[in-house]
């Protein structure tokens, strides 16, 4: 049985923050919601728990977990050093959005780590998830609170769409301020390396080291990782079950995008499966009337802070909208379309290049 706490607002502390960190400490499962996405958490020592959570998602073993702490004493447990680099990132940027990657203490069992011998640790912002970690008293391991592959949850009906009957407790504190995960740094590595981008823009990042950050193939979502340090780096991700169908452009001008708006008609015209969608922008809306396309609309370009915020519940509407095969446009990689695209190419089914 799945109790599920819808809290008002952000709601700190009471009964059930109180009840949920005591169903950690048994070992149970917990969804909470971060300033990124819900997370799925287990008390990090508990190996028990730590494996009914790759169980509960149908997550691959060999994709690693995020350690949730509420403190620098707490990064301490996990950590079996701290670099100069992961302390300027803490002072600078935690509670956020930025997970690191650091050295594994000996105590955290290697099912959390996927074997590896470093950890991803973060401290989110969000104040029911510092609240419930506080009142745990030890680090949360937690990956996104969704059955793996599936869009990420950004709001506590989607955790309850996926996960009720499976896990103990339920904190619905309703929409999610950012709604794409952490941005994933590698430290340890020099030339310090993005191993996912997210919330936080690499650029970001760099402007705390001063110096700059590596950027792979795997983290625009290129190619994949053979042996995945972070989440995101290997397996296909995000994935509505509708076919989709992701259009990129080398430039996204004003004209580029009328004829990005063109080819995706033309290649729906050619689709007789019905069922057709297309997920674009207020800017780009215009150029798919009277195309039978049902348009869905991430907002507007000029803002992709809004656009990421609006990405994963779009793509969970795909499917709710009984689309059989939709098209998405493609976004600059810059800032935030450098995260919003690589979620983009993890989802997507087919990849189209248009020269414009």
């Amino acid at each position: 049985m799945t109790i599920v706490f819808r809290l008002k607002g952000f709601e700190q502390e009471g009964f059930e923050i109180q009840y949920a960190a005591g169903v950690l400490r048994r070992g149970g499962l917990v969804a909470f919601p971060t300033e990124t996405v819900y997370g799925l958490g287990a008390l990090v020592w508990d190996e028990r728990a730590v494996a009914r959570i790759f169980q509960v998602k149908g997550r691959p073993s060999d994709n690693p977990l995020i350690v949730h702490v509420s403190s620098v004493e707490m990064v301490e447990k996990v950590a079996s050093r701290i670099p100069e680099d992961a302390y300027k990132l803490m002072e600078k940027a935690w509670p956020g959005p930025l997970t690191i990657l650091l050295p594994r203490s000996e105590r955290v069992p290697r099912t959390v780590t996927a074997g590896l011998d470093t950890v991803a640790v973060r401290m989110p912002s969000h104040p029911v998830a510092l609240s419930l970690i506080r009142e745990t008293g030890e680090p949360v391991a937690a990956p996104s609170a969704n059955l793996s592959g599936r869009p990420s949850p950004t709001a506590g009906y989607h955790v309850i769409r996926d996960l009720m009957g499976r896990v103990e407790v339920i904190l619905d504190a309703g929409a999610t301020l950012r709604g794409v995960e952490s941005t994933v740094v590698n430290i340890l590595a020099d030339p310090p390396v993005l191993l996912r981008p997210g919330a936080m823009p690499v650029e970001d990042v760099e402007r705390i080291l001063g110096r700059r950050i590596l950027i792979p193939g795997f983290a625009k979502g290129l190619e994949h990782a053979e042996k995945p340090l972070a989440p995101g780096m290997k397996y296909r991700h995000y994935a509505p079950s509708a076919k989709l169908i992701l259009v990129e452009a080398p430039l996204y001008t004003l004209e580029c995008l009328k004829e990005l708006a063109g080819y995706i008609r033309r290649q729906a015209s050619l689709n007789s499966d019905g069922g057709l969608c297309v997920v674009a922008t207020d800017e780009t809306l215009q150029y798919y009337s009277g195309s039978g396309l049902k348009t869905l609309s991430l907002g507007s370009r000029r803002d992709l802070f809004e656009i990421a915020r609006n990405l994963f519940p779009t793509l969970r509407e795909i499917d709710e909208e009984d689309c059989g095969i939709a098209y998405v446009e493609g976004f600059p990689e810059q800032g935030l379309g450098l995260t919003i695209m690589n979620r983009l190419r993890k989802a997507a089914s087919e990849k189209h290049y248009l020269n414009c």
